[in-house]
């Protein structure tokens, strides 16, 4: 989940989606959700500005389910940012919160790939 993090968190500085969607599965629709967001309003067009990273605080859950699924959570921490969809657009102020990072991973030839992703605030 770490390294799956790391991956969010380039794309949303960069806008460059291809390295996380390598390692995502085609049916993780939160994944392409997510994905097409921050291909558009990212840290490097200036659509993301402060503490916009996800930091994982801790991985205390991890089980195996049905049909070789593993899954689990992760709480992390966002910092506070802000976020515009456009270059006009009003800015929108996020605070800093702590969430679980709940997810599904599944075995495509050899390797774990993200399945199902959420973020639930708590």
């Amino acid at each position: 989940m770490r390294y799956y993090v790391s991956l969010m968190n380039y794309a949303s500085k960069t806008g460059d989606v291809a390295p996380m969607m390598s390692v995502t599965a085609t049916i993780c629709k939160q994944c392409k959700a997510y994905a097409n967001y921050v291909a558009k309003v990212n840290a490097a067009n200036g659509g993301l500005t402060g503490e916009y990273f996800e930091r994982v605080n801790d991985v205390p859950d991890l089980f195996r389910g049905e049909g070789g699924r593993v899954g689990g959570y992760a709480l992390v921490t966002i910092g506070a940012y802000t976020s515009k969809d456009t270059p006009s657009a009003k800015p929108v102020t996020s605070t800093a919160q702590k969430y679980k990072r709940e997810f599904t991973l599944i075995d495509q030839q050899g390797s774990w790939t993200m399945a199902a992703m959420s973020l639930v605030a708590q």
